[in-house]
């Protein structure tokens, strides 16, 4: 029999069901399982991603068989629009690390009606932290739940940012963000934009920025920092289509505020932010 479809219903399974998937994935460390690539050599996928995919579109199927799926390993629907309730999920986000490390990876799934964020799960498995929401009601890792974010000082923040966007590479002027990193306290780069999302919406980071995210990587993240105040844009600073592949600029209030004004809006109007469109 189908369960009634309302959202407290669908946050309490959904926490039921990853910390159910995280055990999976911990007993398959003591198990071999194979490797493959998708687009390039170091976009890795496992046996254990479409496992764990598949154990979520079973699940949700059973329970929910209206309410549609956008996964990253492509065993979900065919996602055209945002009318009704969708799951945006990653089964291993962080697949680099899971299978270097077998760590500082995550589960994420970001659950949305008629477009606007409702339920947010990232689950750092290894950690056993999950960081969870329902839409207004603040922002849990495991029980505890967390304050808003306070605004923060230029000089004490940290911003998770790949190195890549600050040397030469195809897709942003290093310009753009190289004079920024001068007046920060410092910068991170854990390989899981799941994580790092996570983490700017606890307060351990205070921002995040990413040229290529696909929507299973940033639609957890985008609820969970927005319910403790935080900001989510394109780096432009233009609104996030949850449909699409976007560059991404998540924060504190404060810190991406500052940002934009002071680094990439003179990037952008002195004509040198962008090298090409981000794909």
């Amino acid at each position: 029999m189908t369960k009634q479809t309302n959202m407290e219903n669908i946050y309490q399974d959904a926490k039921r069901w990853i910390r159910e998937a995280g055990k999976d994935i911990i007993a398959s460390f003591k198990t071999s399982y194979s490797i493959d690539t998708k687009s390039n050599p170091n976009d890795l996928v496992t046996d254990i991603d479409k496992q764990t995919e598949k154990f979520f579109i079973e699940k949700i199927n059973n329970h929910y068989p209206n309410h549609r799926i956008m996964g990253e390993e492509g065993f979900g629907d065919q996602v055209e629009d945002t009318s009704g309730i969708i799951w945006f999920l990653d089964p291993i986000d962080g697949t680099m690390n899971f299978v270097h490390q077998q760590t500082n990876f995550a589960i994420s799934i970001g659950i949305y009606e008629d477009g606007i964020g409702k339920v947010a799960l990232i689950y750092d498995v290894t950690k056993d932290e999950l960081y969870h929401c329902i839409k207004g009601e603040g922002l849990f890792i495991n029980d505890e739940k967390q304050a808003a974010l306070n605004p923060v000082e230029l000089s004490e923040t940290l911003l998770a940012i790949n190195a890549t966007w600050v040397t030469e590479n195809h897709r942003i002027d290093p310009r753009t963000f190289s004079p920024l990193l001068k007046k920060i306290r410092g910068t991170r780069s854990y390989g899981s934009a799941a994580i790092e999302m996570a983490y700017v919406a606890a307060g351990r980071l205070d921002g995040y920025v990413s040229l290529r995210l696909a929507p299973w990587d940033f639609a957890a993240g985008k609820i969970l920092i927005e319910e403790v105040g935080g900001i989510c844009t394109t780096v432009d600073n233009k609104p996030i289509d949850i449909l699409k592949k976007n560059t991404i600029f998540v924060g504190n209030e404060s810190f991406h505020t500052h940002v934009q004004k002071n680094y990439i809006q003179p990037a952008i109007d002195q004509n040198f932010y962008l090298k090409k469109p981000s794909s």
